[in-house]
């Protein structure tokens, strides 16, 4: 008796197999929480010529970045770049901020305020100890740098 009404509950309510919830979070690069920045004083003049991406996430390391007046060249795509001032850009749609450059325009730090896109550049390829003071930068942003593709695990 119990099996027939096992059954006939079954058909009823249309029983199948209980599939799992969808448990799959994405979870932002940067929390939207902390406190986020640009350096006032980056300017294209500054950030024009030849860099090499060493850690970033949403942009592969080993890529090189070219600044120009009007343009940036990321991996070979020419995207026209805007001055927002204070350190801010538009890169094709979307808005990039420089959250650290250090004095002799050797290194920066730079990412989209809601985290989608965050990396570091270097000159020559070989921050040294200046791919520490960018990462700090960075994480201080609330960018969670453990996260960053080239960077050591």
């Amino acid at each position: 008796m119990i099996g027939m009404r096992w059954w006939a509950f079954c058909v009823l309510t249309g029983c199948t197999a209980l599939e799992a919830p969808n448990t799959s979070i994405s979870v932002p690069m940067r929390n939207p929480t902390a406190s986020v920045a640009s350096q006032s004083d980056v300017t294209v003049g500054r950030l024009s010529g030849p860099w090499w991406i060493v850690q970033g996430a949403g942009v592969a390391p080993g890529g090189m970045v070219r600044v120009e007046a009007e343009r940036i060249v990321l991996d070979g795509v020419a995207l026209p770049l805007r001055p927002l001032g204070e350190g801010r850009f538009r890169m094709g749609d979307e808005v990039v901020w420089v959250h650290w450059l250090d004095f002799d325009n050797r290194t920066a730090a730079l990412g989209n305020p809601d985290g989608s896109r965050v990396w570091i550049m270097d000159r020559i390829g070989d921050p040294g100890e200046r791919l520490d003071a960018a990462r700090d930068v960075l994480a201080w942003y609330g960018y969670d740098v453990s996260r960053l593709d080239g960077a050591p695990q």
